[in-house]
């Protein structure tokens, strides 16, 4: 068990935000939502390629995840980073999390924090969860478990399953706070309540 980045979860739990008002954005969230991606792609398309940020973001994660299309890390990036330079949240913080890891763009770990920050700044809990896992592993910036604590709690808090799981992770193992299996617990629990399969294990280890 250890600290984790980013899952694919991650990504598709980001496809579903509050409906704009453009009705075509709201039938392709609606598709999604009943696993119709190809109604969903049809619909976000046509969308991404007039320039709503939002749509491309969410295209961005299709071909992240391979869902109506083969699944391309490039594609990906590319449709994030359109989203990304209007200054839109999600395409920022995905794009993060591809230089990151070093999956359909080279790694870069300036590039993600720049924007990592960018997207922190207007409360995106992935982006915060990057900005953790950055100080946490000293990853182009300097070592820090204090700094893992303040992003993760602070992604935790705001609903970010994989923060939650690394600050869970984090009391378990008393790194930047003594260790406190209730406090463990309790983030592991809320983790696992959205899905996630490692919060589960890591729940009946602790039992």
């Amino acid at each position: 068990m250890r600290s984790r980045l980013f899952s694919a979860m991650a990504m598709a739990s980001a496809m579903l935000g509050p409906a704009p008002a453009a009705a075509d954005y709201e039938s392709a969230n609606a598709a999604y939502a009943r696993y119709d991606f190809v109604a969903a792609y049809a619909e976000l398309r046509p969308l991404a390629e007039q320039g709503d940020a939002r749509a491309q973001s969410q295209l961005g994660t299709m071909y992240y995840l391979g869902q109506a299309v083969a699944q391309d890390y490039a594609e990906a990036a590319r449709w994030y980073r359109a989203a990304a330079d209007q200054g839109y949240h999600r395409g920022q913080s995905n794009l993060a999390s591809l230089y990151l890891a070093g999956i359909g763009v080279r790694q870069d770990y300036a590039e993600a924090l720049r924007l990592s920050r960018a997207a922190a700044s207007q409360g995106n809990a992935d982006a915060m969860a990057n900005l953790g896992y950055m100080h946490f592993n000293g990853l182009g910036v300097p070592q820090s478990d204090a700094e893992a604590l303040r992003w993760y709690r602070a992604a935790a808090e705001a609903g970010g399953a994989v923060a939650q799981y690394n600050l869970a992770y984090m009391y378990q193992t008393g790194r930047g706070v003594p260790p406190d299996v209730t406090e463990a617990r309790r983030w592991y629990q809320a983790a696992a309540s959205q899905g996630d399969a490692d919060a589960e294990a890591a729940l009946q280890q602790l039992r």
